[in-house]
């Protein structure tokens, strides 16, 4: 009776998983610029609202100008030629129960330079007059002008007043209570009397004029100029670059510490979506230390650097054939 020796089957070596860590990763720092993204934002949106919302238009009238409620009006008006150059016959219109503004007569200057009236002329002086149709948009109440005006205000007190750490709590319960102690005082029917006679008006042109050069400089800069002042970290690495036209540092990663500092409610949560300033250290006889503002998404970016920073290229191991 014979037996077959049986071999042990060599294990299989476990395959590691692929590895998605990327081999490098550039971390930007942004300016303060950057969290005046809900005024050009806004400004736009009012802009729209003023354009399209109600359909009203601005006619600027001088100061001695009448204004009547429920008034007839009786006048005439002139008929143009087939040719367009000519006034053919005059005609006479009237209408009951108008609300009516009453300009006073041309000045003398205004004679002189040929200017009749206070209102824009859309045709030379010697044709017959047409409606007037090329009016700035406005809107009908002051709300988009309010708004717009509050938007601003407010991102300006944030980016120029940091509210870091218990400031920033104290700030919110600050204004919680406030708000309940007015309420209990019954001050806020009077407040907002207060605030609606705000009569803040900017026409469509002014809204986005101002939104349209503002999202200028905020492109300008989230996209051109803050690129230039980065950190790229690699594995066992990192470069520098601190100001626009400096070149680029290596520093050794050993002993690297990266720390995110989030503290400021109002900027870094609310008008930065999660942004957050970077603190860059190393360790060793030439300790260094770098400080990145307003760098986007800080929370993954810094998990990123530390997955980058542990990554070593290593060479595949080798078995000897026996």
């Amino acid at each position: 009776m014979s037996t077959t020796p049986q071999h042990p089957v060599a294990a299989t070596p476990a395959v590691p998983p692929p590895d998605n860590t990327p081999d490098e990763i550039r971390v930007y720092s942004h300016s303060n610029v950057f969290y005046w993204w809900p005024v050009w934002a806004i400004g736009f949106l009012m802009g729209l609202w003023t354009l399209f919302g109600d359909g009203h238009h601005l006619v600027p009238v001088p100061a001695d100008a009448e204004a009547y409620h429920v008034a007839d009006v009786k006048w005439t008006t002139v008929q143009p030629a087939e040719s367009g150059d000519k006034v053919k016959e005059t005609v006479a219109k009237e209408a009951k129960d108008r609300d009516v503004i009453v300009l006073p007569p041309a000045t003398e200057k205004q004679k002189q330079n040929k200017i009749v009236g206070d209102l824009p002329r859309e045709t030379p002086e010697n044709v017959a007059p047409k409606p007037i149709k090329r009016l700035p948009h406005i809107a009908h109440n002051s709300t988009p002008g309010v708004v717009f005006c509050a938007v601003l205000l407010l991102v300006i007190t944030i980016t120029n007043v940091p509210l870091r750490g218990m400031w920033s709590i104290l700030v919110i319960i600050t204004l919680a209570l406030l708000a309940v102690i007015l309420a209990l005082l019954g001050m806020w029917e009077r407040i907002v009397n207060v605030v609606s006679l705000l009569d803040i008006r900017i026409n469509a042109g002014g809204y986005f004029f101002i939104s349209g050069v503002l999202f200028a400089i905020w492109a300008g800069a989230v996209f051109a100029f803050d690129r230039q002042t980065y950190i790229i970290f690699s594995p066992g690495q990192f470069k520098v670059c601190q100001a626009i036209g400096d070149a680029e540092t290596a520093y050794d990663a050993t002993g690297l510490s990266v720390q995110k500092q989030r503290s400021d409610l109002f900027r870094h949560y609310i008008l930065g979506l999660g942004s957050g300033d970077l603190v860059v250290k190393t360790t060793g006889a030439q300790a260094h230390h770098f400080d990145l503002p307003n760098v986007l998404f800080v929370g993954r970016k810094v998990q990123l650097i530390e997955e980058v920073v542990r990554k070593r290229t290593q060479a595949p191991a080798h078995h000897a054939a026996s």
